[in-house]
């Protein structure tokens, strides 16, 4: 059974929940910049017209993790390229442990009741 496609205008946002290794930290900060301009702006701009990417730090106040990063496409297989892409880099599971990967479609609740969504 396929699943159908959702709306095009339904983002999904992915929230992938990160931990430094420790092969991270040991680089000087100046390092850890150009391997992000290596390794992963060259896929975020491949990929710039249906897939938006957000960092957060939280090491402040969880030891689970050390990083938050917030995902919004325009399609599943949109983010699914960018994972691909990202899988073949030391980021993966080399320069940060993916701890947790948690997809999410906002105000689907509204959305599948027929409702406006609330607001704050």
């Amino acid at each position: 059974m396929t699943m159908p496609e959702a709306p095009t205008a339904e983002i999904l946002t992915v929230f992938m929940l990160v931990k430094t290794e420790p092969e991270w930290l040991g680089f000087p900060v100046e390092t850890r910049f150009a391997k992000l301009r290596e390794h992963v702006e060259p896929i975020l701009q491949r990929h710039a017209a249906e897939v938006r990417m957000r960092f957060y730090d939280a090491e402040f106040y969880t030891a689970r993790i050390t990083d938050l990063w917030v995902w919004e496409a325009s399609s599943r297989h949109a983010y699914e390229l960018v994972v691909e892409a990202l899988r073949e880099t030391p980021f993966w599971d080399r320069y940060f442990r993916i701890v947790e990967i948690i997809p999410a479609v906002e105000n689907a609740y509204a959305r599948n009741y027929g409702q406006s969504p609330l607001a704050a």
